[in-house]
C-alpha cells in the first residue's frame, strides 16, 4: 500500500483524482496532507482543518464490478469502518448521521466525502476522502464540532490512527465482497443518529416538519415516517434534520 505524505494541498481527493490522470495508480493508494488549503465536503460546504492537528486522508479504490446502483455501499463500508476505529478508542455516544457524518453525542467529529468515476453503469473508481477532526481543541467557527482530544482528553499519535482506520477499512471491504450486503446495510441504520426519535427537519422550500428517521432507502435515500403515518424518501439536497 502506497502512502503519499503532504505537507500541504488543495484537497487530497483532488490530488488523487489529477494523479490518476497523469500515471496508473495501484489499488489502494492513500493520500494524507498536513493542511488542505481547499477542503471541502458534502454539497460543496468547506472542511476546516487546523494544520497538522487532524487526519485529512484520501484512499484510491478500483473495482473490477460494482453497479452505480449500489453506490452507497461505498458510504455504508467507509463510515463503518471509521465508527469501527472510533469504538476500539472508547470514544463516547458515536452516530453517523446521514449520510456520513459520524457524529459524538451532537457535535461532529469525522466527514466523509466520496467521488466515484464511472464507465456505463458500472463505478470503475472511486476516492475515499475522510476527514477527522483529532488533535484540534478550538473551533471558534464551528459551534457544533469536537474531536477526539476534547473527548478523550489526551493527544493522540496520527500515525497510528491512520493506519488502524486503513486497516479497518480494508476488512470493511472484504466484508463487502464476502458477506450479505443486508448485514452491512442493517448495522450502518442501527447507528443512525437520531432513528426512531421524534425530531423536526426542513425540506427544500424551508418549511419545517416532523417525523421519524426509521432506514434507508436501496438508493440511500433517507426514509422519514411523517405524523400522518406516511413514509417519505428524501434526497441529500431535500430535507435538513435540525433537532
Amino acid at each position: 500500500m502506497l502512502i503519499v505524505k503532504l505537507d500541504a494541498t488543495h484537497s487530497t481527493n483532488q490530488y488523487l483524482k489529477e494523479l490518476l490522470l497523469s500515471e496508473e495508480v495501484e489499488d489502494f493508494t492513500v493520500v494524507t496532507a498536513k493542511k488542505q488549503l481547499q477542503g471541502k465536503g458534502q454539497m460543496g460546504a468547506k472542511w476546516e482543518s487546523e494544520s497538522g492537528k487532524n487526519l485529512t486522508v484520501s484512499v484510491l479504490k478500483k473495482f473490477k464490478q460494482f453497479p452505480v446502483s449500489n453506490q452507497f455501499l461505498l458510504n455504508i463500508c467507509v463510515s463503518l469502518a471509521v465508527l469501527d476505529t472510533l469504538k476500539a478508542l472508547s470514544v463516547p455516544d458515536l452516530s453517523v448521521k446521514w449520510p456520513n457524518d459520524i457524529l459524538s453525542g451532537t457535535s461532529k467529529i469525522c466527514g466523509i466525502l466520496i467521488e466515484n468515476m464511472l464507465l456505463g453503469t458500472q463505478i470503475q473508481t472511486s476516492i475515499l476522502g475522510i476527514g477527522l477532526n483529532v488533535n484540534q481543541h478550538n473551533f471558534s467557527s464551528l459551534f457544533n464540532a469536537s474531536s477526539l482530544k476534547l473527548l478523550l482528553g489526551r493527544t493522540l499519535n496520527l500515525e497510528e490512527l491512520l493506519h488502524k482506520i486503513l486497516e479497518r477499512l480494508k476488512a470493511r471491504f472484504l466484508s463487502l465482497e464476502k458477506s450479505s450486503n443486508n448485514e452491512l446495510w442493517q448495522e450502518y441504520e442501527s447507528n443512525l443518529f437520531r432513528k426512531d426519535k421524534p425530531s423536526t427537519f426542513k425540506d427544500a422550500l424551508g418549511n419545517s416538519f416532523m417525523g421519524f428517521i426509521r432506514k434507508i432507502s436501496p438508493q440511500g435515500k433517507l426514509i422519514v415516517e411523517l405524523e400522518d403515518g406516511i413514509f417519505r424518501e428524501f434526497d441529500l439536497k431535500e430535507i435538513q434534520l435540525l433537532y
